[in-house]
């Protein structure tokens, strides 16, 4: 099976761990649908800090790898995720080949990420080679993702370059 990882499941060396049968094909980018930070409840409570969603939005994009895993790894990304409480699947295609990514389909409010989430993504983005790459934390605030430094920007701007 293909699934399409963002987030902190971009991470490498993190995604190995949790799905020790994978196998990176490459990075990808999901078009018409942004990355968000929410919060929400999970099978054990309510979440403190945000954390990765995507949501459809025209004309925007998320960066993001293409994995193949195996049904047990498939099975270890549901825990994990809190499939499906927090989570569900959702399905596109690539080259007519159907690709799995998990969406929340309760659409919380938005909240900050912790800094220790927020830089297991920046080293996934990393990871990919993604480079001078935003992240929008929220509507006030966006981080740039360089090579060799982080960037922290304030800014009132929306969209992501």
């Amino acid at each position: 099976m293909l699934y399409f990882a963002f987030g902190s499941n971009l991470h490498k060396k993190q995604m190995k761990r949790r799905c020790k049968e994978s196998k990176y094909i490459g990075c990808y980018t999901l078009k018409n649908y942004k990355l968000s930070f929410r919060t929400g409840h999970y099978s054990k409570g309510q979440m403190k800090n945000g954390v990765a969603d995507i949501e459809k939005k025209k004309n925007s994009k998320v960066l993001g790898a293409i994995y193949k895993i195996s049904k047990h790894d498939e099975k270890k990304l549901d825990i994990y995720e809190d499939y499906p409480f927090l989570y569900i699947k959702k399905y596109f295609k690539v080259l007519g080949k159907k690709v799995m990514f998990y969406y929340m389909p309760k659409k919380t409010k938005h909240v900050s990420p912790s800094k220790r989430y927020l830089n297991l993504i920046i080293q996934g983005y990393k990871d990919c080679g993604y480079r001078d790459t935003y992240i929008i934390i929220s509507k006030n605030k966006k981080i740039k993702v360089r090579w060799k430094s982080l960037i922290v920007l304030c800014s009132s701007m929306k969209k992501c370059y």
